[in-house]
Parts: C-alpha cells; structure tokens; sequence
C-alpha cells in the first residue's frame, strides 16, 4: 500500500490523483499502478489490441517519474521483449509524446498507456529505433505480422 504521508510533493500528488483516476475511470487494454511504496516507479500492462497481430499479447512496462512530472515526461520503457518500429532492444519507446519538446502536463499516465498501445498498430516508420523491423513492415508485412505473433506468444510465457 502506498504511504500517503510521503504525498507531499507536487510530483507526488499528480501521481496520486492519475493513479485514483486510472482505477475510478480504467480504460480498455491497459493497466498501470506505483511499484510497493514508490509512488515515482510504476509498473504497467498494455494489452495487445484486437484484430491486430498484437492481439493476446501482455506486454509489461517501467515507468520513471521524476520530481518535475507533470512538467516533464516519464521514462519509460518496455520490460517485455518488443519486435516494433518504434522500441529499441532495451525496451525503449521512440514516441512523440515522450521526448521533452512534445510533452504536455495535460498527458496523465492513462494517456500515455493508450498512445504506446495505439503505436503497436500505427508505427511510425520515419523515425526508426529497429530497423530490421521498420525495414520489415514496409517491405514484408506478413513477416512483420509473424514476428510480432512470435513475440505475443512470448508474451505469455515470460515474467
């Protein structure tokens, strides 16, 4: 259980309000709660979407936040291993909405959740952090689409 008494920051309480909303207000194929007593760790689970070769997948996340959070955003990162355009091997997410000059303090965790999920299905191919798969979605859909598979099924075996 998280210690209220350490809310004291305006990080913190951030945290603690996107936390409360996330569990009052969930959204469909995504998950994410502080690590025990760190309310700056958290722990998250997007659900791959459906009809997609992401279907069936579970893929687990990191998130960072730091003290300047909502003013800065999380790192973030995927525990689980990822064959996509837009996630490097060591599980990080080459997203807009991540990097300083495009973040916004009106994203909460649940949008960000929901905007790595919607990058599963929409990657963008001009800014590549895996290039075997960028080359591989423009150039070989039916293979990306088998390798993807290959890690949804690894998605359900790995801790």
């Amino acid at each position: 259980m998280i210690n209220t008494r350490m809310m004291s920051t305006p990080a913190k309480k951030r945290l603690m309000t996107d936390f409360k909303r996330l569990q009052q207000d969930p959204y469909d194929g995504i998950s994410g709660s502080p690590q025990d007593n760190n309310i700056m760790r958290w722990n998250a689970v997007i659900f791959g979407p459906d009809d997609s070769p992401w279907d069936g997948g579970t893929f687990k996340l990191s998130l960072q936040f730091s003290e300047d959070y909502p003013n800065k955003p999380p790192k973030v990162r995927f525990v689980s291993r990822m064959f996509h355009p837009n996630i490097y091997a060591d599980g990080r997410i080459c997203l807009d909405i991540l990097q300083n000059q495009d973040w916004s303090p009106v994203y909460d965790v649940g949008a960000i959740l929901i905007s790595i999920q919607s990058l599963l299905c929409d990657p963008n191919t001009d800014t590549s952090a895996n290039s075997e798969a960028a080359r591989m979605y423009s150039e070989s859909k039916r293979e990306y689409d088998r390798r993807v598979r290959d890690v949804v099924e690894e998605s359900w075996t790995s801790d």
